[in-house]
């Protein structure tokens, strides 16, 4: 059920960005006088079909709903009567041809701004960037960072919300820099600290990958303390099997003290399979038990898991930490662009980053994850399955537009040769360029959902 229900939320997100990535070349290929045959959406055998009597243009959908295709009249595919030459595609100006092929990508870059500007009219209160808590062993550790300073910029980038602070931690993956970070202390006027990393959120074979760019840089937003109080135990999960009971208070874990939940939450996630004695408070009185968390597989990797909940109390931000952000139209505009510009030259720069070796292929995701992420946005709302849209319009825009034949990019690169040099590029070397794209492209895919599966079952 859980993967059905992540296929039909992949399906209802992919499934329209597609359709009007097609629907650019579409509309600018009649727009251009060019004959337009068959308008998909997927790929294979075709589910449900129709044609139009007017332009006798075939409307289908296809069974691989992982792109689509406008197929024009061409004489490189078909023979075709000379009073119908001039709507081949083949025989139009390269210009032409350009706006015809760029026009998928233009179509889902349009799409991201406008997803986005949605996004940022949205009224919303959010944890302001003052630190709340420093990770131990981590670069920002082993700066002039403190709890309580409030980030005001990361290398010259506003930071108003964490999200905008990951952003510009995820430009330097990677990297070995000194990241510039512009904080206010006290309330007093702003400071420059510079902070050390080395090889950037690679990880390597002693330390775990960190999951995200502001844990491994070692900055958290403000987290409210939760007593390590257990308010409820799932019949079937592990620490109900060895004996926790509802109302038992965590007092120390393999012999780390715990006096919040989230500390409690953090060593458990961190032993799966492993024996843990741990201490706990019960009526009153201290009892040991021995407790090994279950392995459960996650996107980030085994965690351990006991199957407990904390018990809540009313604990209210404290209003230093938050901040209320509203955005006019035309605000919101700008963040959208601003938004899409940013997102576009971090993908870029995680792709070159990832042929130079400075980040690793496992970064690499698939449609597995494309799935993942829909289905957590649809349960987190609205708001979350606009932001996921725009950002999977965005990559499909970007990737789309790689110099890569078979993809939009690799088509433009012969179109604007063709514009330059006067003539198309052979029909002999294209053929072989779109094998080896073809197969550069499967390449890609099979490692996209390698690194998809490991993620799931590694």
């Amino acid at each position: 059920m859980n993967a059905l229900y992540m296929i039909l939320a992949a399906i209802c997100v992919l499934g329209p960005l597609v359709a009007l990535h097609e629907f650019g070349h579409y509309i600018v290929a009649r727009w251009c006088g060019v004959q337009v045959q068959v308008y998909s959406i997927g790929f294979g055998p075709r589910l449900f079909s129709w044609q139009s009597r007017r332009s006798g243009i075939r409307y289908q959908i296809a069974a691989i709903p992982l792109g689509g295709y406008v197929k024009m009249l061409d004489e490189r595919n078909e023979k075709v009567a000379e009073q119908s030459r001039h709507k081949a595609f083949n025989n139009q100006h390269p210009l032409k041809k350009i706006a015809i092929v760029a026009a998928g990508p233009v179509m889902n870059l349009l799409i991201a701004v406008a997803l986005f500007w949605l996004v940022f009219l949205f009224p919303s209160e959010e944890l302001n960037t003052r630190i709340g808590k420093i990770l131990p062993n981590s670069p920002a550790a082993s700066s002039a960072l403190m709890v309580d300073d409030q980030i005001i910029s990361i290398n010259n980038k506003p930071t108003q919300t964490w999200q905008q602070a990951a952003y510009a931690l995820a430009d330097v993956m990677g990297e070995t820099t000194k990241v510039a970070v512009e904080i206010r202390r006290d309330n007093a006027t702003t400071m420059q600290v510079a902070v050390p990393v080395v090889d950037f959120m690679q990880g390597n074979s002693e330390t775990k990958q960190p999951k995200d760019p502001l844990s491994g840089f070692g900055v958290l937003p403000y987290q409210v303390k939760i007593e390590p109080v257990i308010d409820e135990v799932l019949p079937d999960g592990a620490g109900a099997m060895m004996g926790l009971q509802a109302g038992d208070r965590f007092v120390s874990i393999d012999g780390v003290m715990v006096d919040d939940w989230l500390a409690a939450a953090q060593i458990i996630q961190d032993s799966p399979g492993k024996m843990l004695n741990v201490v706990i408070m019960r009526q009153g009185k201290e009892q040991v038990l021995k407790l090994m968390p279950r392995t459960v597989k996650t996107k980030h990797g085994k965690v351990g898991q006991l199957g407990i909940k904390p018990k809540i109390g009313d604990e209210l931000i404290p209003q230093k930490y938050r901040i209320t952000i509203e955005n006019t139209p035309s605000q919101a505009f700008d963040q959208a662009i601003k938004r899409t510009y940013d997102l576009s030259k971090m993908t870029l720069s995680a792709i070159a980053k990832m042929i130079t070796g400075l980040i690793g292929i496992e970064n690499l995701s698939g449609p597995i994850s494309i799935a993942e992420v829909s289905k957590t946005s649809f349960e987190l709302g609205l708001k979350e399955v606009l932001s996921t849209a725009a950002i999977i319009s965005l990559s499909l825009a970007v990737l789309n537009l790689l110099p890569i034949p078979v993809l939009d990019g690799g088509h433009l690169l012969f179109y604007t040769y063709e514009l330059i040099v006067g003539k198309p590029v052979s029909e002999t070397l294209q053929a072989v360029a779109f094998r080896l794209g073809a197969l550069l492209l499967l390449c890609f895919m099979l490692l996209a959902i390698s690194n998809d599966i490991m993620r799931l079952f590694g």
